[in-house]
């Protein structure tokens, strides 16, 4: 890892420090002067902050470089939960400060999303209904399939299908693996009847499929009015019914205000995860509310079949113990080009 990347690292963990606490901390073997012409690069392009004069002189990332640059995943979770050192608590700070003056994606990074846009748009011009509403139905099974296998989902892809196109359930399987299939099957029929439903998310609306993914199961309906815990993780969602509705209210707003609909895509399937603002379907509900956003939109949903159920779940980690949402970044973009290479 080069010196840039390793300040860069360093200063995430560790806001508010010195120069002379970065060059000891990450064993800099070059003069002050070169550390501090490094620094003042960074603090050119826009990554870092300084703060103080002198000898009181402090920096920081500033909140773009905190949120959007890449961190080392694997060797992250080499620490266990309890070693890792993590922002414990919610930070509302994220939703109405820093991320309204980010910009989630790069340039390049716009540029595959779009290239992939354009080429879903090409494919979707050439198509008659019948065949968009076979291809929603196969990418439908896909995204039932591994979204409830994020969750722990025992049936296969080839189960999944069987159940969803001729209902019939597989032997060995609890009844709540078939409905929690079901009903992510009726969620997102509910959507493409209903495609500006979630073209301005409000908590109703993401109550209102929230509902309807936990049908039938054993899962309290509207916003959760008790603690609730993360496994693998010291991250503590809130636990007030009444700043989880603020929190939902302020990350619908932020959606809502967003042009780009990547961006509001990409912050509802980590918001509301972040928020966790039901006893159970959080990610489940985000997921679908995200597709949601991009349907209303006439852009390509996501399946997310070729993702690995661990590495979904370290990005969001990463994202709640660090605020830092590049690792999941990277599915989005990977996972809208597989959709707009596989589907329609």
């Amino acid at each position: 890892m080069d010196n840039t990347r390793n300040i860069l690292q360093f200063l995430h963990y560790h806001p508010n420090v010195s120069r002379q606490e970065i060059a000891e901390e990450i064993g800099f073997q070059g003069s002050d002067a070169t550390l501090k012409r490094l620094i003042a690069k960074e603090v050119q392009i826009g990554n870092i902050i300084v703060e103080g004069k002198a000898r009181a002189t402090c920096y920081r990332l500033s909140p773009q470089a905190h949120l959007t640059m890449p961190l080392n995943i694997d060797t992250y979770f080499l620490k266990e939960a309890d070693e890792r050192l993590v922002q414990t608590s919610f930070n509302f700070e994220l939703i109405t400060g820093q991320l309204p003056q980010v910009k989630i994606f790069s340039d390049d990074e716009m540029q595959r999303l779009n290239a992939c846009q354009k080429i879903f748009r090409e494919h979707l011009a050439d198509m008659s209904e019948s065949q968009y509403h076979k291809e929603m139905e196969r990418l439908g099974i896909d995204l039932s399939w591994k979204s409830s296998q994020i969750e722990g989902n025992t049936y296969s892809l080839l189960e999944t299908e069987r159940l969803l196109r001729e209902s019939k359930t597989a032997e060995g399987k609890t009844k709540e693996e078939a409905v929690m299939l079901l009903n992510h099957k009726d969620a997102l029929r509910f959507i493409i009847d209903n495609q500006d439903y979630m073209k301005h998310p409000t908590l109703r609306n993401i109550e209102e499929v929230h509902s309807i993914l936990t049908k039938e199961l054993s899962v309290d309906k509207g916003l959760r009015r008790r603690r609730v815990g993360i496994t693998g993780t010291n991250y503590h969602p809130l636990d007030n019914e009444f700043q989880i509705r603020e929190a939902m209210q302020a990350s619908c707003d932020i959606i809502n205000s967003k042009e780009n609909i990547f961006e509001k895509a990409l912050l509802a399937l980590l918001l509301f995860s972040y928020i966790q603002p039901f006893m159970d379907g959080n990610k489940r509900t985000a997921r679908l509310t995200s597709n949601a956003l991009l349907i209303a939109y006439g852009y390509c949903p996501l399946s997310f079949r070729t993702v690995d159920s661990i590495d979904y779940k370290k990005a969001m980690l990463m994202f709640y113990e660090q605020n830092n949402l590049h690792a999941f970044k990277q599915i989005f973009i990977s996972q809208y080009e597989f959709a707009t290479g596989e589907y329609f």
